[in-house]
């Protein structure tokens, strides 16, 4: 059911449901003290009837006016003076209907009656009028709040989308460029170096289908890369990993662990001539994720190209994913190494 045909069946619904009861009750007073008569029970059947067209009318030309899109004064004051008109006609309709059933006017030839009739109504329709007001008020409110928080989630979308197609040409840069050296040098070692490119590759490709992948597979990438470097700088890169296995299912924004490796080896590794080491460890620590990626060098205010794009990305994409609660730090740590660690929360 869509959703302009379920509201209009919970309107008739209410419609009914209230000038329903309203006229049942009438009815049950009428024969309690009159007995059971004919022209009661039509005068009311008559009642419920009109009544639900004229406030379906009235709800017609709320609607046509835009009544509920003006302030609150200006809109009780059209509410009440056209409630008061729908008054009117109902109480011309109740006199009209009871002489065309009794043959004569009975209790309607007091003045006092009929007006008593219509302030009743006046006040039952006022009623009517405010509750429409209110359920329509409160229901465009919440089709704005959830308008705009759709517009929220998709721009976050679109905006998460763009920082992770930002990553892409940097990471295929950088392999590439290790790469390129080895092919005519020792070609059977460069097929196996296309090999796992063709993984990390792969594995960029599937990652772009959702925002967070296991730890496990973010390791399972940068072994390939990092594999990739070993050639390349051969015993200037020392390796070591150090993952928890209780962590390795916890979720993490993928190419996370890549743009840290390679930022450690591009400013760190890579600028020292004795090459120098390179720590990947993570675990568990205050009901947060830590991931360290330690590598011999130092801290340089001269952060240059892609790798500082990256990190921005990365830090930005921690922001869009978990706010405040995750962080990416990079600060030197004594004895002439550098480290950035991340705090990922493990519970959403």
């Amino acid at each position: 059911m869509s959703l302009m045909t379920r509201r209009d069946a919970e309107y008739w619904a209410c419609q009914i449901a209230g000038w329903g009861i309203f006229s049942a009750l009438g009815m049950a007073t009428e024969v309690m003290s009159s007995g059971w008569q004919r022209s009661i029970i039509a005068g009311y059947a008559l009642l419920f009837l009109y009544s639900i067209g004229l406030t379906h009318l009235l709800r017609r030309e709320i609607r046509r006016r835009a009544w509920t899109s003006l302030p609150v004064l200006p809109a009780l004051v059209r509410l009440v003076a056209a409630s008061a008109a729908v008054a009117a006609v109902q109480t011309a309709l109740v006199v009209a209907v009871y002489a065309g059933l009794e043959g004569h006017l009975g209790v309607w030839s007091k003045a006092s009656s009929v007006m008593y009739m219509f302030l009743w109504l006046w006040v039952v329709v006022t009623i009517w009028s405010m509750l429409y007001l209110a359920i329509t008020t409160l229901r465009h409110s919440r089709e704005v709040r959830r308008n705009e928080l759709q517009m929220k989630i998709a721009l976050r979308e679109a905006e998460l989308r763009a920082l992770e197609a930002q990553l892409n040409p940097h990471f295929l840069f950088n392999c590439l460029n290790s790469i390129r050296g080895m092919i005519s040098e020792e070609p059977a070692l460069a097929q196996d170096m296309i090999t796992r490119l063709a993984n990390i590759l792969r594995y960029n490709l599937q990652r772009n289908r959702r925002h967070t992948v296991p730890l496990a597979s973010e390791v399972e990438a940068i072994s390939d890369y990092l594999a990739l470097e070993s050639v390349r700088f051969e015993d200037r890169l020392r390796v070591h990993l150090a993952v928890d296995d209780a962590v390795r299912q916890y979720p993490v924004p993928p190419m996370l662990l890549q743009i840290l490796v390679e930022n450690a080896i591009k400013h760190g590794v890579e600028e020292l001539p004795a090459g120098g080491e390179l720590s990947v460890g993570a675990f568990l620590e205050d009901g947060k994720l830590r991931i360290e990626v330690e590598n011999t060098g130092v801290l340089s205010e001269r952060q240059t190209g892609s790798t500082q794009l990256g990190l921005a990305n990365a830090r930005e994409r921690l922001r869009i994913l978990y706010g405040e609660r995750a962080s990416l730090h990079l600060a030197p740590c004594g004895d002439g190494r550098v480290a950035a660690t991340i705090l990922i929360p493990t519970t959403s």
